[in-house]
This record gives structure tokens, C-alpha cells and sequence, in this order.
């Protein structure tokens, strides 16, 4: 459905509380995971191609989800993996090094808010109960949200291993909020935007440029009249206030 001016007090009235993703809808966070397997590549190099090392890296970070979680601890431990699996136990410790150094720079990233978000959570702010909800290690979102100095736009902040309907349905009751009160704004069809839908919520569909492979889905999301899609954060002003 196109959200328009014309429409949005009519069919969004109910909504009171909107719910954010941070990585990749607040700030960038998947362009350092792409880079991260660039340089894991290269130190790959002497034993594979790339052709082999990052799908291999992508299949082990997969089926280690369930024990380490997401995160750049979580892709470190399986960088490791990967490259003892693929070396047949050959990768040297000066190698092992760089993978680690590799893990240690992701998590000293610096957090780049993408355009216009403070604006948009500060108007939000005065209308609306704002949530963050995020998956990943906790302490690693925990040192993004401070650095990013947006902790203060949320009146709740939920981090958690996976993204469900049941998931959902906690928080909801946690915050006393019905599915057809809540709106969810992020980059991740298959985290941010099915679950909440399939309860009969609210999504917004903002995508960034790049998408890991994990959170591709196969499911339509216009199968829902209560979906939208918008090319950046800005356009909820727009929407919402005429701005």
C-alpha cells in the first residue's frame, strides 16, 4: 500500500507505539560485516579463493547461530572455524592473529548514524511511545546504542537473540500494547517486518544497500495492507507531519 498523506490519519490512527532496528536502519552496520570478509578473505588466500572462503564463512556462521548468537564475537569464533576447516588444520598462528584482529576491529567500529535519524526519533518522540528492539551481543549493541547518543529517544530498549511473532508478543505485553498499536521500522524483512505483520502490526520496509544473506525471505510482504516501504527515514515526517 502507498503510505500518503491523505491516508495515514485514517488508517494509522491506532498506532502508539513505534518500534526501531539500530543496525542498518539507525546506523551502518552491515558495510563493516562486508568488510570484515574482504580482509578474512585475503588472509584466506594462500590455502582458497574467495569463491570458497565466504560462502563457507557464510554456512558456518549459519549453523553456529543457535550456540554463539549474532554479533562480531559470533563471526569471529566462526572465522576461526572456517579457516581451520578450510586450511585441514594448516593456518598458522600469525594467521589465526589477523583473523582475530579482524573480529577486534569490528567491534571498535565507530557508530555513523544514517541521515536524518535524530530528527526523526526527536519529532516521534513528542507523538508517539518510542522502542528500540535489536538483536545481537548484548554488550556489542549495548557500546553502539551509547556511542550513537540516541539512548535518550527510548522510552524501552529490548535486546534480544532473535527476532519472532513470539518475541514480539513479549514485548508487547511487556510495554501493555496491543499488535495493532505497534509499528515496526527496519532494514530486515524477515526480522523487523514479517513477524510484526503476521501478528497484525504495522511495518515500515525502510531496506539498506546491502542485506546478509540470513535475512532474505522468500515471503511477499504486500500479501499485508498494513506494509509499507520507504526509501529512507525522512519520509516518516513527511507522512506523519507534512514535513
Amino acid at each position: 500500500m502507498t503510505l500518503t498523506n491523505d491516508n495515514i490519519k485514517t488508517i494509522l490512527q491506532g498506532v502508539k507505539v513505534i518500534g526501531f532496528d539500530a543496525d542498518d536502519t539507525l546506523w551502518v552496520n552491515e558495510t563493516y560485516y562486508r568488510e570484515a570478509e574482504e580482509h578474512f578473505a585475503v588472509v584466506m588466500a594462500p590455502y582458497v579463493s574467495e569463491d570458497i572462503s565466504l560462502p563457507t564463512l557464510t554456512k558456518t556462521e549459519i549453523k553456529n547461530l543457535g550456540i554463539y548468537g549474532y554479533g562480531a564475537k559470533s563471526m569471529t569464533l566462526s572465522m576461526l572455524e572456517t579457516a581451520i576447516s578450510l586450511s585441514n588444520n594448516q593456518v598458522k598462528a600469525s594467521e589465526i592473529e589477523k583473523i582475530i584482529k579482524i573480529g577486534r576491529a569490528l567491534l571498535n567500529k565507530p557508530v555513523t548514524l544514517l541521515d536524518g535519524v535524530k530528527p526523526v526519533l526527536q519529532k516521534l518522540k513528542g507523538e508517539y511511545t518510542i522502542i528500540l528492539i535489536t538483536k545481537g551481543d548484548l554488550i556489542d549493541q549495548e557500546r553502539k546504542l551509547k556511542k550513537s547518543g540516541l539512548d535518550q529517544c527510548f522510552e524501552h530498549i529490548e535486546i534480544v537473540s532473535e527476532k519472532t511473532e513470539n518475541q514480539y508478543l513479549k514485548l508487547l505485553d511487556l510495554i501493555h500494547s496491543k499488535p495493532e498499536e505497534f509499528m515496526m521500522v527496519g532494514n530486515s524483512l524477515k526480522s523487523d517486518i514479517i513477524p510484526v505483520l503476521k501478528l497484525g502490526g504495522w511495518g515500515i520496509h525502510i531496506p539498506f544497500h546491502t542485506t546478509w544473506v540470513h535475512e532474505e525471505t522468500n515471503e511477499n510482504p504486500y500479501q499485508w495492507d498494513r506494509f509499507f516501504k520507504m526509501d529512507n527515514l525522512s519520509e516518516l515526517l513527511n507522512v506523519f507531519f507534512g514535513n
